[in-house]
């Protein structure tokens, strides 16, 4: 039997308002009244309708999230730190897997609008003129996390790419190398093409060193696609010394290949890495890497939605939050 409000009233002898207010913490309700409408629903075991809430309210305290791919470290990472937030002011979350598939990720953004939830996350590799022109329709807020938007019209936490690709291309000249390598995530994403690609070039055009697309490897995230960089950048006449590589999965493929042809890292190759994952540190050695701070771009992002939900005052809709570079053992 399916107990509604009315039933709560009823048993209880008071009004459904009261029983009402007693559910969403109204403080106007006497203590004795409080006490005996709270033993009635935990008597009769009834649960509030969320949805009949949400239509009286015009809030469902629903929070959508669109993500590529839970099972990637680096996203996991980052929907924990929505999700406490999302706890913390008592949202729940809605999380759906995109797959980076465009049509998928605008088919979820209408399938969470017609849910009715309050606002949404969104992460994401190519932002598209499309998709801005449905964050710009979206009639509930939306906050890009971890991803870019080249005309800064969505609100979005990121760090600085560029610059950060800049500091760890330029850590590595310093170290002495003249011949480095880049392994990159494809480039049909903001980040890499426009961002670390650019911050590698600029790091190399500051020290007065020549730009060589050969050492460019074009990967796709994954562990295997950092093996095949190791094995195209091998078998060029002038090899890299040391590497920057866009993330720590290709990371871990690139020290393997290296490793599995008996050199060693850092004394024969050097390797910096980007995000600083976990993954950082469960290979030897443990690689250094560009931190991004995955758990704090998705915490401010949440915070950041639940302000614009809210209609609370925002100082600036682009976040960047700091990076550092975590020197490990890739690197001497």
């Amino acid at each position: 039997m399916n107990i509604t409000i009315y039933d709560v009233a009823r048993e209880a002898n008071v009004s459904m308002a009261t029983v009402s207010r007693v559910v969403n913490g109204n403080p106007n309700v006497k203590p004795a009244t409080r006490k005996k409408v709270l033993e009635v629903i935990e008597r009769l075991g009834y649960r509030p309708n969320a949805v009949a809430r949400g239509l009286a309210s015009k809030k469902t305290t629903t929070v959508g999230v669109i993500i590529p791919d839970i099972s990637n470290i680096f996203f996991a990472e980052l929907a924990r730190g929505i999700e406490d937030i999302a706890t913390m002011y008592k949202y729940n979350i809605i999380l759906s897997n995109s797959d980076q598939n465009e049509e998928k990720e605008l088919h979820l953004l209408n399938t969470m609008l017609g849910k009715q939830v309050d606002g949404i996350v969104f992460m994401g590799g190519r932002i598209t003129e499309e998709h801005v022109a449905e964050f710009q329709r979206s009639p509930v807020p939306i906050v890009i996390a971890g991803s870019v938007e080249e005309t800064n019209q969505t609100p979005s936490v990121n760090i600085d790419y560029y610059q950060a690709s800049i500091d760890a291309v330029t850590s590595l000249i310093e170290k002495g190398h003249k011949d480095i390598g880049f392994v990159s995530g494809p480039f049909h994403d903001t980040i890499n093409r426009s961002m670390k690609l650019e911050g590698y070039k600029a790091a190399l055009e500051n020290k007065g060193l020549t730009y060589n697309e050969d050492f460019v490897f074009e990967g796709d995230y994954t562990y295997d696609s950092g093996l095949d960089a190791w094995a195209k950048l091998r078998e060029l006449d002038q090899k890299p010394s040391a590497i920057f590589v866009g993330n720590d999965e290709m990371a871990l493929g690139v020290v393997h290949g290296a490793q599995d042809e008996g050199l060693n890292i850092p004394e024969d190759v050097e390797v910096i890495s980007f995000d600083n994952t976990k993954l950082a540190l469960m290979v030897r050695p443990q690689l250094t890497s560009v931190v991004q701070p995955l758990y704090d771009i998705g915490a401010v992002a949440m915070r950041l939605l639940t302000k614009l939900m809210n209609q609370e005052k925002i100082e600036d809709q682009t976040v960047v939050l700091p990076h550092r570079i975590e020197e490990r053992q890739s690197t001497k």
